[in-house]
């Protein structure tokens, strides 16, 4: 994995190397200026992974972007939260807020990680070819969230939910670090955007991924009560007239 940092105050440069290093990540070449990283990215291959500042010494880190078009990952380190919204329409995986938190950079890190394809061979049989001929244009599922707190944006990878609930009018996400994100969609909408191999809507009130099922507990009324990490709402239930298709659906 190759990484490269974009930071004008050389000291914060060197910090963040030092806790990118503890986490075993090494940083390739560090540029400190837009003009630099013009220059540089124009070439040299770029880098998979960088961390980038927003505000240097000759100008917005966004100008690199409207000179270059750049492919890699970015995750922001800045000490403004004003541009979170131009940031994350660019390829970002996370923004996070100086001084940086080392727990908040080793996550940021991990969801990089978490979107990097797997080296492994994958042999498909003759079904499997005529399928994935028979359906070129294959349906691309969402990935992650992007919620606001306050003044901040956190981005959440499918991999960290629990499950989806709606509640008094409003649909939140539950992660499996036990807390609640309220979302503007409703479920719904959910049902369509993810991957139903991945998720199942088993009632009016819940989603739930196939990762998180931890017990499956029969009910009264001929219904199953799911068990969930965290989440501790005694009715996460499968209706009675999903039951059958929810069975098929854990295999």
């Amino acid at each position: 994995m190759t990484t490269i940092i974009i930071e004008d105050e050389k000291p914060a440069a060197r910090l963040l190397q030092r806790k990118l290093e503890k986490l075993n990540i090494s940083v390739g070449k560090m540029l400190h200026s837009v003009e630099e990283s013009i220059a540089w990215f124009s070439s040299n291959e770029h880098p998979d992974l960088i961390f980038l500042d927003i505000q240097l010494s000759d100008g917005l880190s966004f100008e690199i972007f409207e000179k270059i078009t750049i492919k890699s990952a970015v995750i922001f380190t800045t000490a403004y939260d004003e541009y979170a919204l131009r940031a994350f329409k660019l390829n970002s995986i996370d923004y996070l807020l100086k001084p940086i938190d080392e727990e908040d950079l080793a996550e940021a890190v991990s969801k990089f990680k978490a979107r990097l394809p797997k080296k492994e061979t994958v042999q498909l049989d003759f079904d499997q070819i005529k399928r994935m001929l028979a359906n070129p244009f294959e349906k691309s599922f969402k990935k992650r969230f992007t919620v606001k707190i306050g003044q901040h944006l956190k981005v959440i990878a499918t991999e960290e939910i629990e499950c989806f609930f709606s509640e008094n009018k409003g649909t939140y996400i539950h992660t499996f670090d036990n807390r609640n994100y309220l979302i503007e969609s409703t479920l719904e909408l959910l049902e369509q955007e993810l991957d139903t191999a991945a998720f199942y809507r088993i009632s009016r009130k819940f989603i739930i991924p196939l990762q998180a099922i931890k017990e499956i507990v029969v009910y009264s009324n001929s219904r199953l009560k799911v068990i969930l990490p965290t989440y501790k709402d005694d009715e996460v239930v499968v209706s009675r007239e999903k039951v059958s298709d929810f069975k098929n659906w854990i295999g």
